[in-house]
């Protein structure tokens, strides 16, 4: 029989090759862990198995989960993002690459509000890319744009990636949610210069909106409409997160609030309907199970791959870079990075993050940094080739006359603008910390 370190590297060859065969990612990681769990250790490893997965899938923080995607899925769901679309369009229109500019403020909120990826890239791609190209916007600079502004929803609370990194490395909903305000803004602030600059570098490339369809809508109609349709769900997130942060409430507590106050801007602005509601049940139903049923996947794989004592051999691992601590967490960015062209974000979390946690944790790491760290870093997973699942999503619903090919290389400037953002975050730790100090988290 193999030594037991050796199992835990043909357990972690199994669980890729699994996913480069397209076995479902659930399903390749209980394989992998029953298969080299019971190769090293027999059945006695998984006497533990029914306890951790119970007290896992019975965790009171999971709650939030399918609340925040109801609350989500209700806002997309009720169409309001059109409006809202719409309206920010408008207001950033006059400027040179003002469309880009509204794109990303879109992506700012949808992603404070919904945090669903698909559903904000569809939303833009079918609303916003045929206009802008019609426009005659760049059709890779118009590509780009949609793909990095609907990415933004994975780090702007309240994130899905953050929920999850609380409970892999046992760190509060609310400090992660904190932490997180500065990066976002942050990424979505260097999206917004970029466009700007290259606005006025090349203003062929985005023109702005036309005179005569700003003209077409008065100012004081578009304040109103600014009232009716971005004032709403932008208070819904300030109740939601400033619960949160200011300690008023637990997420799951805020996330509840959040689905109540979805309900009501959609009854507000008379978009609800019984059949709206159902559709949303079953979208947010969907969503969960495939997560839950990851998370509890992920136990299985974790538990053989301790017993097989591969956390020691990933701190060996450590132990040959040179370098320091930094060089150990550029590996685990490089890793995460690579990663992502094959996989999505909520495996590399499950994968990587865990593996070598303990590691740079033990060499005085700050986690929250880490975890912000992290999170920019998972943005490249959804514009990076060949599975980036925002370039996906956006071919679905382009028009015809745009190519993958467009979409590919729309994004690289984006994905470049990520690798910036996430080396300003590293010399700059306060960017990520300074709220959660600022509040007492």
């Amino acid at each position: 029989m193999p030594e037991p370190q050796t199992l835990a590297l043909l357990m972690l060859a199994g669980f890729f090759g699994l996913l480069m065969l397209g076995v479902p990612v659930a399903i390749s990681l209980a394989t992998a862990g029953f298969v080299f769990g019971w190769l090293g250790f027999g059945e006695g490893l998984f006497n533990l198995l029914p306890a951790r997965v119970f007290g896992v899938a019975a965790g009171y923080q999971w709650l939030a989960i399918p609340l925040f995607v109801f609350m989500g899925v209700m806002l997309e769901k009720s169409r309001l993002a059109d409006d809202l679309l719409d309206v920010m369009g408008h207001l950033a229109g006059g400027l040179r690459g003002g469309m880009g500019v509204g794109i990303i403020l879109f992506g700012v909120l949808m992603g404070a509000t919904t945090g669903i990826v698909g559903a904000t890239i569809i939303t833009l791609g079918l609303l916003t890319l045929p206009t802008l190209i019609r426009r005659g916007y760049d059709k890779r600079i118009a590509c780009g744009a949609i793909c990095a502004s609907g990415t933004l929803g994975q780090i702007i609370p309240p994130s899905l990636i953050l929920i999850l990194l609380s409970d892999i490395m046992q760190l509060s909903v609310g400090t992660l949610f904190a932490a997180a305000v500065g990066p976002g803004l942050l990424l979505a602030g260097v999206y917004i210069v970029f466009l700007l600059v290259l606005g006025m570098l090349k203003p062929d490339l985005m023109p702005p909106l036309p005179q005569d369809e700003r003209d077409a809508v008065s100012r004081r109609e578009l304040w109103l409409r600014f009232w009716k349709v971005v004032v709403p769900p932008v208070l819904l997130v300030v109740a939601v997160l400033g619960s949160i942060v200011g300690g008023v409430a637990a997420p799951t507590e805020a996330a509840s609030m959040g689905a109540i106050g979805a309900v009501l801007i959609t009854v507000g602005a008379r978009r609800f309907s019984w059949a709206t509601l159902r559709a949303v049940a079953l979208e947010t139903a969907k969503i969960t199970a495939v997560m839950m049923l990851i998370l509890i996947m992920a136990q299985v794989f974790a538990l053989s791959f301790r017993g097989l004592q591969g956390e020691e051999l990933i701190t060996k691992m450590f132990e040959w870079l040179p370098g320091g601590v930094n060089a150990d967490i550029w590996f685990m960015m490089a890793l995460i990075f690579v990663l992502g062209f094959f996989l999505e974000w909520i495996e590399i979390s499950y994968i990587a993050v865990p593996l070598f946690l303990p590691v740079l944790v033990a060499q005085g790491v700050d986690p929250v940094w880490l975890a912000m760290l992290i999170t920019v870093n998972l943005q490249s997973s959804f514009l990076t080739p060949p599975f980036g699942w925002a370039l996906f999503y956006l071919k679905g619903v382009a028009p015809p006359e745009v190519g993958i090919k467009d979409i590919y290389q729309g994004v690289v400037p984006f994905i470049a603008m990520q690798g910036v953002a996430l080396v300003l975050v590293f010399f700059y730790p306060q960017i990520a910390l300074w709220l959660p100090k600022a509040i007492g988290w």
